[in-house]
C-alpha cells in the first residue's frame, strides 16, 4: 500500500500515523460510534471505557480531552518540518509567512463557517478547533526561528498569562475563575461574540492551547534533528512526564484545576504530557522498530486531514450518516437484532465508508491541502 503514501525526505511515518489516528477518532465521533455505544449501557468497566470517548463535564481529564491538544501539537510539528524543507530550498521566513498567513485565514473562515453549518444560520462564533488553530499557527510561526529555551519559556508564559487573567480580572457575574459560565473566558466571549457557549467552551483558549502548537514545533525540530533516536525518545518521554507531573500536581495541590473547556494551565500541561508520550511511543514503534506494515490505514486519512474533517462535520453529519443508515438499519432490521446494536453497526459502516473515501483519494494521489 506504499503507493497511497506521499513521499518526502523529511517525512516521519509516526507523525502521519498519529495525525491519521486522530482524524479516525474524530470521524468516529461524527459518525456517532461512541454515542451509540454509550446508549447500549453495557455496564461496569465497559461503560467506563466508552465514557473516555466523551469530554469530561468540567473538572477532570478524559482520553477524549487529549484529542484536540494532539491535533494542535501535530499541526505544529508538521509546520516546522515543512518550513525546514522549504528553508533548505532557499525559501525565506518572510516568503513562507505569506503561505502561513493565508492558510490561517482559510482555517479561520472554515472554522467560523462550520459554526454557521452547525447553527443552520449565519452566526459569528470562535470556538471551533479550526478557528483556534488559525491563531495558534500564527503565534507558533512568529517564534519558529527562536531558540529552544525562548520557545519553551514563551509557551510557559502563555500559561502563566492565562492563569493571571482568570484569577485577577473579575467582572460582575464573571468573578469565579474556574466556575462554568462565570469565568473570565466566558466574559470575553460576551465582548467578542455577545454570547457564551452553552457547553462552557471559551474563545480565549487560543492563548493556552498555542503552547501545544509551540511544543509541536519543538517536537518536530527534535524528530528531524541529527540526535540519536534513543535521545529523541528520551527527551520526548522526559517532556511528557514533566508535563504530567506539573499538570496533575497543580490540580492535586488545588492550585489550578484541570479543566479542558477553558484550557487551564494544568490541563494544557497534563494533556500535552500525554500527547508527547504517545508521540514518543509511536516514533519508537513505527520509525525505529519499523512496525509499520499497516501504517497506511491511518496515513491515508492523515494526508487529507483538514478535508476529511470538513467532510464529516458537514456532508457527513448532515447527509452521509443518515443515507448509509437507511440501508444498513433497513436490512439489519429484518434480523431481529436490538435497535441499539444495529445503530452501532451502522455507525461503524459509516466510519469505514469515510475512511474508504480517504483511501480512494490517496490511492489516486488526490491530496487536498488547505
Amino acid at each position: 500500500m506504499e503507493s497511497v503514501i506521499p513521499k518526502s525526505a523529511n517525512r516521519l511515518i509516526s507523525l502521519d500515523v498519529m495525525r491519521g489516528l486522530i482524524m479516525i477518532l474524530l470521524a468516529g465521533e461524527s459518525c456517532l460510534v461512541y454515542e451509540n455505544l454509550h446508549a447500549m449501557h453495557l455496564g461496569g468497566a465497559a461503560d467506563g471505557f466508552i465514557n473516555q470517548f466523551f469530554h469530561d463535564p468540567w473538572h477532570g481529564l478524559h482520553f477524549w480531552d487529549c484529542v484536540q491538544p494532539a491535533f494542535m501539537l501535530m499541526a505544529g510539528a508538521a509546520m516546522y518540518i515543512s518550513y525546514n524543507s522549504k528553508r533548505a530550498k532557499g525559501i525565506t521566513w518572510q516568503q513562507n509567512f505569506k503561505h502561513i498567513a493565508l492558510r490561517s485565514v482559510k482555517l479561520f473562515l472554515l472554522g467560523t463557517g462550520l459554526h454557521c453549518v452547525y447553527a443552520g444560520k449565519l452566526v459569528f462564533e470562535l470556538w471551533n478547533v479550526l478557528t483556534q488553530l488559525s491563531f495558534t499557527t500564527i503565534i507558533a510561526y512568529l517564534i519558529i526561528n527562536r531558540s529552544f529555551w525562548f520557545q519553551l519559556s514563551f509557551s510557559i508564559g502563555l500559561l502563566v498569562i492565562t492563569d493571571a487573567l482568570y484569577r485577577n480580572i473579575l467582572m460582575p457575574g464573571f468573578d469565579q475563575p474556574y466556575t462554568e459560565f462565570h469565568n473570565f473566558g466566558a466574559y470575553m466571549d460576551t465582548l467578542l461574540m455577545g454570547k457564551i457557549n452553552t457547553d462552557g467552551w471559551v474563545a480565549i483558549n487560543i492563548i493556552p492551547t498555542a503552547a501545544h502548537t509551540i511544543w509541536g514545533v519543538l517536537a518536530g525540530k527534535l524528530l528531524i534533528s541529527k540526535e540519536p533516536a534513543n535521545k529523541k525518545i528520551l527527551y520526548l518521554v522526559i517532556a511528557g512526564v514533566v508535563g504530567l507531573a506539573l499538570g496533575f500536581g497543580l490540580d492535586i495541590a488545588n492550585i489550578t484545576p484541570i479543566i479542558k473547556r477553558i484550557s487551564t494551565s494544568s490541563f494544557a500541561l497534563a494533556s500535552g504530557g500525554w500527547v508527547l508520550l504517545l508521540l514518543a511511543f509511536l516514533y519508537w514503534l513505527i520509525d525505529i522498530k519499523q512496525v509499520n506494515k499497516y501504517a497506511w490505514i491511518c496515513i491515508v486519512v492523515g494526508v487529507n486531514s483538514i478535508f476529511i474533517y470538513l467532510f464529516f462535520e458537514t456532508a457527513g453529519a448532515q447527509w452521509f450518516n443518515n443515507a448509509i443508515g437507511i440501508f444498513v438499519k433497513g436490512f439489519l432490521g429484518y434480523t431481529g437484532l436490538q435497535a441499539n446494536l444495529i445503530a452501532v453497526f451502522s455507525a461503524l459502516v459509516t466510519l469505514f465508508a469515510e475512511w474508504y473515501l480517504c483511501y480512494f483519494l490517496s490511492k489516486h494521489k488526490v491530496f487536498i491541502k488547505i
